[in-house]
């Protein structure tokens, strides 16, 4: 079989998606789980795109050895010496340029012409050359750029010493037909294409990204750009899940394979998700809550009889137990270690304590705690670990006639413990009031949304805000059996957030 060469963009384009900004620390934490799931190249970032990104890159090209760490630039000089001043302490560094070369980019965007845009490619590929061997150049939206035109590019680059072109359907219009003319048009058609890996990279606006991905490997691309969870500009990119899976199930027909670690899958989504803020739809392919689930009757009975009559995949292949214990109240704290370590999650000693602590809170209010359930109390810990305030208690009193009203008892940075109180127009106002009168960080609340974690009255509810604080987003997320609870623990996790990066 063809091996694939897995690119990763979740840190780069992936990040471009609406609402789902990172800071240092969490793209680090992403990257070593990219690590652990094998890909073969990390794209970290955008060093000129801000100082924050320049710094993401070059801490993830220190820590992260084993993959390729790669740095996207523009086309242009300063932009090119940052990229490499980024990466150059990656054990694996590379390069990657970009321009667009469409006729509609070209000429209703950056004003220059076809022979303007091939020697500015060819410079800059040269000027990356005299820094580092592995240069991956990009014309931007490839898909729609005619075809003769980007074969003479492709070629040109390559001569300039460029070793991975990229042809990106950077607005997601191609169809799998497109793709599959496009990419054999390239290896039948450039001269020189056997000296570099032909790579593609599908945006998913016409829901075709992973469709139009895996046609271009089926033709001959070698390299495919992906994200996890398909998070990215607009629409998103195509899926890493669920472009690897295809190619592990379906490789009768792909006869293709890839080095990624599918265990890891799941546990590689579910942190995507927690720290960008962005949920995981229930009924989304290979990560989905749905997507091994079965309520139908007659599936019920065919997957009980032989799992394979309603399964095309063993859910333990993407880091999913296929069965899992029933947790409660009477569960002990071997049992609950082991569940987890079912669920891919091995906690220290430390963290398992506060995490079975949070688990017996909540058998007692629940008669069964499901995986969900337990998921949910992993990412709460997760989002406690770098706390400034700590909220140690808060009460409401509410109701018709009456004035809501908040008292919360918060932990200050040095250890002191502080009370206060504020009436609010609702119970959720007032809780944010009486924060505010602590925590005085002035920000506005842009979003505010609930949602049930598991089905039943006695459901952890799970809540998502966002505020902004000069220009920038701040997301957090709290869960709870009370969802007043939890509208405070979501809001404290956004104003810590708000508060470390202000640090």
């Amino acid at each position: 079989m063809d091996k694939i060469i897995i690119f990763d963009t979740t840190l780069r384009d992936g990040e471009q998606g609406a609402g789902s900004s990172l800071n240092v620390k969490e793209k680090l934490e992403i990257a070593r789980q990219l690590e652990k799931l094998n890909v073969d190249v990390i794209e970290a970032g955008f060093p000129a795109s801000s100082p924050g990104d320049f710094e993401a890159v070059q801490l993830i090209a220190k820590e992260i050895r084993k993959p390729v760490i790669c740095a996207l630039t523009f086309a242009q000089n300063e932009s090119v010496d940052m990229a490499w001043e980024a990466v150059k302490g990656a054990q694996h560094p590379r390069i990657h340029i970009f321009l667009s070369s469409s006729d509609i980019h070209i000429f209703n965007q950056l004003k220059k012409s076809r022979d303007e845009i091939l020697q500015i490619s060819c410079d800059m590929v040269k000027r990356a050359k005299k820094y580092l061997d592995d240069i991956e150049f990009s014309p931007m939206d490839a898909a729609r750029t005619d075809p003769a035109y980007l074969n003479k590019l492709v070629a040109a680059v390559i001569d300039a010493g460029a070793t991975t072109v990229n042809v990106p359907d950077t607005v997601g219009y191609a169809t799998p037909g497109d793709h599959t003319a496009m990419v054999e048009n390239i290896l039948h058609n450039v001269s020189n294409i056997k000296k570099a890996v032909l790579s593609v990279h599908c945006h998913n606006d016409l829901g075709m990204g992973v469709a139009n991905s895996l046609m271009a490997l089926k033709s001959g691309a070698r390299q495919v750009e992906c994200t996890i969870n398909g998070i990215g500009e607009r629409a998103g990119n195509a899926s890493l899940e669920e472009i690897v899976m295809a190619l592990e199930t379906r490789k009768d027909f792909f006869n293709l394979e890839t080095n990624i670690v599918t265990r890891e899958l799941y546990k590689t989504s579910r942190l995507v998700s927690e720290l960008t803020g962005l949920p995981i739809p229930r009924n989304k392919a290979i990560v989905g809550a749905n997507a091994f689930r079965h309520e139908s009757g007659i599936h019920q009975d065919g997957v009980l009889k032989k799992a394979i009559t309603y399964e095309i995949m063993d859910p333990r292949t993407v880091g999913i137990p296929s069965s899992s214990l029933v947790m409660g109240k009477l569960s002990g704290r071997h049992a609950f270690r082991e569940h987890l370590a079912e669920l891919g999650y091995t906690l220290n000693d430390e963290d398992l304590n506060r995490a079975f602590a949070s688990f017996k809170e909540l058998a007692d209010k629940k008669r069964e705690v499901t995986d969900r359930d337990i998921e949910s109390l992993i990412a709460e810990g997760m989002r406690t670990t770098s706390e400034i305030y700590h909220l140690k208690q808060i009460q409401v009193s509410c109701g018709e006639p009456g004035i809501p009203t908040a008292t919360v008892m918060l932990v200050t940075p040095d250890g002191k413990t502080i009370v206060d109180a504020s009436p609010g127009t609702g119970p959720v106002d007032a809780v944010y009031k009486a924060i505010n009168r602590v925590v005085k960080m002035p920000n506005k609340l842009t979003e505010f949304t609930i949602k049930s974690v598991t089905e039943g009255i006695d459901a952890i509810g799970e809540v998502l805000i966002r505020i902004e604080n000069d220009g920038v987003t701040y997301t957090g997320r709290g869960a709870d059996t009370d969802i007043i609870v939890a509208s405070a623990k979501a809001y404290m996790n956004a104003l810590n957030r708000l508060l470390v990066t202000k640090r």
